[in-house]
């Protein structure tokens, strides 16, 4: 978990953390399949090309070039909040906290 900006979790309250909790813990009784196929609106890989330079740069600093991801997952939370992190295998390591949906900005078709 990341506690430095632009996407760390020391802006987030004590109520924002309980909620969070409640969410992530909705998440644990499905399949990932339930997550990222029948919740693809919400739920989705995003290919580390198409993240935001701050996000990308981040992860260069935390990996030092060793970073052997092709993409992070994106959970919805709620309207623009997403939690990312990388999956592996079964298991999700929570990474940012994306209140404001900046890690990977949704561009609306004809806008």
């Amino acid at each position: 978990m990341e506690f430095v900006d632009p996407f760390g979790w020391h802006v987030v309250s004590g109520d924002g953390l309980h909620l969070i909790r409640e969410r992530l813990k909705a998440f644990e009784s499905m399949t990932w399949n339930e997550i990222l196929i029948h919740g693809k609106k919400q739920n989705h890989s995003v290919a580390i090309s198409d993240l935001c330079k701050d996000a990308r740069d981040r992860l260069s600093d935390l990996y030092r070039g060793n970073l052997d991801l092709d993409e992070l997952i994106s959970l919805r939370l709620t309207g623009g909040e997403r939690v990312w992190g990388i999956r592996e295998e079964a298991v999700f390591s929570i990474l940012w906290w994306d209140p404001h949906h900046r890690v990977c900005p949704s561009h609306l078709k004809n806008t």
